[in-house]
């Protein structure tokens, strides 16, 4: 066998490993997040029995915290997936080629790193917005007036400098590569978390929205990861930002009209 062609062969299977490994992990996470968004809007006797209560204790918080991280994950991965798979690519063809695997792993644990910690300040966010009653028991924002709020700084953020500045590098996976490389796992896991940090900086507000409809509202969770899809990967992502940004201002303004 050839070097070009052992080469080739090689950077198939990162590709059906690196892909499956992901899939894998976003069909687990799904697994749970699918259930519990069933349950919390049906009998709320099964998977989603445990948010029934009004408590914050370390029990309860913990399992609001793994919610977030979970949910985060599955929602955030897949547009992650082309930047994982470049950067196997790129490892594969370099000298730390037979290494390829570790420094992929090394990455992704940056990426989900930086989700973890939007997950724990999602979850202090949860506990201030409950406390002070402007979230209801089903998770949802308790009136118009929140609601209003959460649309407006979310719309406002879609159309800033530092939103277009964080997409165009979620958008260019070979430009932030080249920009941003370190070599090694210890690289690949400072990737990851500058990676992520700009991902963060895309969709932060965007996954405030979940506070509006629902933390649990599925079709909620399915339309935001579906947009973050569309900002990242799809041609007009960049003018979908922009719209969906005036869009959300609208939907400010209606509601504080309704009030």
């Amino acid at each position: 066998m050839s070097e070009s062609t052992r080469l080739e062969s090689l950077l198939r299977r990162d590709r059906w490993i690196v892909g499956g490994v992901l899939a894998v992990t976003i069909l687990i996470c799904w697994a749970w997040i699918v259930p519990m968004g069933r349950d919390m809007y049906g009998a709320m006797t099964g998977p989603s029995a445990w948010m029934m209560t009004n408590r914050w204790d370390a029990s309860y918080t913990t399992l609001i915290f793994a919610m977030w991280v979970v949910m985060m994950a599955g929602m955030m991965l897949p547009s992650a997936a082309p930047v994982l798979l470049l950067y196997a690519r790129v490892i594969r063809k370099s000298p730390a080629g037979d290494r390829t695997q570790l420094h992929v792993h090394a990455f992704a644990a940056g990426y989900v790193l930086i989700w973890t910690g939007f997950s724990l300040l999602a979850t202090l966010l949860q506990w201030g917005l409950t406390r002070q009653e402007w979230m209801t028991p089903m998770m949802e924002a308790s009136g118009d007036r929140v609601m209003a709020v959460i649309f407006l700084l979310a719309g406002v953020y879609q159309l800033t400098p530092w939103k277009r500045t964080c997409l165009n590098a979620c958008r260019s996976p070979v430009e932030f590569l080249s920009r941003y490389w370190k070599a090694g796992p210890a690289g690949g896991f400072a990737l990851g978390v500058a990676n992520g940090l700009f991902c963060l900086g895309c969709c932060w507000a965007i996954m405030l929205l979940l506070f509006a409809g629902g933390v649990m509202n599925l079709w909620w969770i399915f339309g935001i990861t579906g947009f973050v899809l569309l900002e990242k990967i799809m041609p007009l992502g960049r003018q979908a930002a922009v719209v969906s940004g005036v869009f959300l201002l609208i939907a400010a303004v209606w509601l504080v009209l309704r009030l």
